[in-house]
């Protein structure tokens, strides 16, 4: 099946337009239609068939059943829920409230909104049919431990004192509340939908986060045809292929002005392995972009004070180098 987004390519570069395979234009046009077309293709289907299979999900029943939870449980519960829900952040953010007036620990918090927009089931699935089972493996391993330890790091720091007043009083009136939730409730079963509620859903959930995710497919796209058209071949290799020390921050920080999803970065990250770059500089970039850009942390300053989003910000940065600098080490023989 996913030869015939190579023949489309094919035919509309080649054939129509008449471009050469081997001229940068061509190279670069080639890999722009070849992705988007298999993406977009991928996204509509793999969208309507996890949001059928989310359709009885009940947001409110998962933060009823973390609160109270032993933390390290927590942790893992916060991180993985934030795994398998398609948010970037400015839906996660309601989301965040929603937990802090549940009375959730700040740290558990913390382990969903870091994990959600490095990591969504539609992103993993999309990761596996481009690059296979191994790299999307330690892609979702890499997203869950830095969500995990990062809640547990600001749960030890009491992070709950530099949340901004709105969060703030939400937690502080959902303590209480939450202590008598966990002594006396249990988990609900989720709600039974009929066959056509859950095809409303799915469509539904589709066409929205479609419309969400699209125009950041194109631009990944467009950056990942640029890379693979334009820039010289074994550039990049011979830069930073050797995986030394410094290109790991420094990739890290060429993230930070940019901003793109996790389906959208995925182009990219696979553009940059194709040019030779080892996977943990690649991956340190497009996590950053994704979970430490600018516009990320505008969006947070809604919830959190500055020192907050300083610490935040600076957490996020050791830990993405650290993973690159580890990941590189495993890899790069």
């Amino acid at each position: 099946m996913l030869a015939w987004f190579t023949q489309l390519a094919d035919l509309l570069v080649v054939d129509l337009i008449g471009l050469s395979e081997q001229s940068a234009w061509g190279q670069a046009l080639h890999f722009f239609i070849e992705d988007t077309s298999k993406i977009f293709a991928l996204l509509l289907i793999m969208i309507y068939l996890i949001g059928w299979l989310r359709a009885a999900l009940n947001v409110e029943r998962v933060r009823d059943y973390l609160a109270g939870k032993p933390k390290l449980l927590g942790y893992s519960l916060g991180a993985g829920f934030g795994a398998i829900t398609p948010f970037c952040s400015c839906s996660s953010i309601p989301v965040f409230l929603g937990f802090t007036t549940a009375g959730i620990p700040v740290g558990i918090t913390m382990a969903f909104l870091l994990t959600s927009p490095l990591i969504n089931e539609v992103a993993i699935l999309l990761l596996f049919s481009l690059l296979g089972a191994k790299i999307t493996l330690l892609y979702a391993l890499t997203g869950i431990t830095i969500g995990m330890l990062g809640g547990a790091l600001l749960d030890l720091l009491h992070a709950e004192r530099w949340l901004q007043p709105l969060a703030a009083n939400a937690y502080q009136r959902g303590i209480s509340q939450a202590q008598t939730a966990a002594a006396h409730s249990s988990p609900m079963s989720p709600p039974s939908m009929s066959w056509r509620q859950r095809h409303q859903f799915a469509k539904e959930e589709t066409l929205t986060i479609f419309g969400r995710v699209w125009k950041w497919v194109i631009i990944g796209v467009g950056l990942g045809a640029a890379l693979h058209g334009f820039v010289p071949a074994g550039f990049l290799e011979a830069n930073l292929g050797d995986g030394q020390w410094w290109s790991v921050p420094v990739a890290v920080l060429m993230g930070i002005p940019l901003y793109a999803n996790a389906t959208g970065v995925i182009p990219v990250l696979e553009s940059l392995l194709m040019q030779g770059v080892p996977l943990g500089t690649t991956l340190a970039f497009c996590m950053s972009t994704v979970a430490a850009s600018f516009p990320e942390f505008v969006m947070l300053k809604q919830v959190m004070r500055w020192r907050l989003l300083a610490m935040l910000f600076g957490l996020l940065l050791v830990a993405f180098t650290l993973m690159g600098w580890i990941l590189n080490l495993v890899t790069i023989s």
